[in-house]
């Protein structure tokens, strides 16, 4: 089967599931895509214990995506790009301060403490993890995914400065995670012993530092040639060019392709380019068009993270090391954000209850799971990555449901 044809399945698929959730669920894209998918998998499930074609149909299909690939380096740039661009600048800009250090040092520390808090909960129902490991699960569950909180936000009623807060931290510690892992699965992989701390961090350093430089390149060459000229369909053009061939460069520099592309897109979208270098009609088919590519790649990532269930390997005590995690990673959560949160809290207006609502409103979506595929199986990949897909589907349709009741509940303005 080729790509076209299974490119083909996925729109159709997802095009009929985004109707009924339209049509008669109502919920948020990202929730309602999920539910459904999951349900029509058990479905498939199901209905194969009288005659397996459609579930073996399906498998094919799942085998055949590889879905680290497809995400890490093709959909996240779009995504994180259309995401930036329709990000509030100034807001971003009063709130840089709070939004970096929870991209960064509230990673670092969550992933450090999910990482400490699974080595010693899994001995509880008979799993042993080496600590490596361990830390490997909890920098590819830290980082809040941007894809799945933007669509979510919107419908919750978060106060602006809050959401800000949320998705501009989502949007950096998406790159950051990456990162984060990354550097710990290279330590994992070749031996502690045979890293140096000096390695680490100029691997680091060299991610996300030339993935910022790279992307202030991309967002100044792009509002050059944008204001040069005066040809809406050029212009976004352009702006496609910048996504796909900045992603490229990206990971031929070996530098962060996901902070290249929301530092350009923060440069693209912000209010003086706009105002400066596209005409009214250029800055509505620019939206227009980022909007519909989000929606497009949105609709056909959780249809895939609901048909990864197809690939996992179930097992008893995998399921509860999942069920197990889901309250360890958010405490976790909370704890990491205390100390940015209380450092910034007299600087800047925090409404009553940000670590909270940041913490229930942090979802975790296909980026997590996607590192989890790349993990080998001396790292316990196929543990990791039920744990890792029990939570984020937690977290996407608990979490993502709740979270506007939470806030209503709290009666923040």
């Amino acid at each position: 089967m080729d790509y076209f044809v299974i490119a083909s399945i996925l729109v159709l698929i997802s095009a009929i599931f985004g109707y009924i959730n339209v049509r008669f669920l109502k919920m948020p894209n990202t929730i309602g895509l999920m539910l459904i998918t999951i349900v029509f998998t058990l479905g498939v499930f199901a209905l194969s214990y009288f005659d397996d074609t459609l579930l073996n149909a399906e498998k094919f299909i799942i085998t055949q995506i590889d879905f680290k690939s497809i995400l890490l380096d093709v959909m996240l740039s779009f995504l994180l790009f259309a995401g930036a661009l329709h990000t509030n600048f100034e807001q971003l800009k009063v709130q840089r301060w709070p939004v970096l250090a929870f991209a960064t040092f509230g990673v670092l520390i969550s992933t450090f403490l999910v990482g400490g808090a699974m080595f010693f909960a899994l001995p509880i129902i008979g799993l042993h993890i080496d600590f490596i490991y361990c830390l490997l699960f909890g920098a590819l569950i830290s980082p809040t995914d941007p894809i799945a909180v933007l669509g979510i936000l919107k419908k919750a009623g978060v106060p602006k400065k809050l959401e800000t807060k949320i998705v501009g931290e989502s949007l950096f510690n998406d790159g950051v995670g990456v990162v984060i892992f990354l550097t710990i699965f290279k330590i994992a992989d070749l031996g502690i012993e045979n890293v140096s701390a000096l390695e680490v961090v100029e691997l680091f350093g060299v991610e996300v530092l030339g993935g910022i430089a790279l992307g202030l390149i991309l967002g100044w060459i792009t509002y050059r040639l944008m204001k040069s000229i005066d040809d809406y369909d050029i212009e976004v053009i352009i702006t496609l060019a910048a996504v796909m061939g900045g992603t490229v460069l990206a990971q031929k520099l070996h530098i962060s392709a996901p902070l290249a592309m929301v530092t350009a897109g923060l440069v693209v979208g912000n209010d003086t380019v706009r105002d400066s270098a596209m005409s009214d009609t250029t800055e509505a088919y620019v939206d227009k068009f980022w909007e519909l590519l989000d929606i497009l790649l949105n609709t056909i990532l959780f249809v895939l993270i609901g048909m990864e269930m197809l690939v996992l390997t179930f097992k008893f005590e995998y399921l509860t090391a999942g069920l197990l995690a889901i309250p360890l990673v958010l405490v976790c959560r909370y704890i990491s954000l205390l100390v940015p949160i209380k450092f910034f809290e007299n600087k800047l207006d925090f409404v009553p209850k940000t670590n909270l609502i940041m913490t229930w409103g942090g979802l975790r979506g296909g980026i997590s799971i996607a590192l989890a595929l790349g993990l080998t199986e001396v790292m316990e990949r196929d543990l990791i990555l039920v744990i890792t897909y029990v939570v984020v589907v937690f977290s996407i349709l608990i979490q993502g449901m709740t979270v506007g009741k939470l806030v209503k509940k709290l009666e923040i303005k």
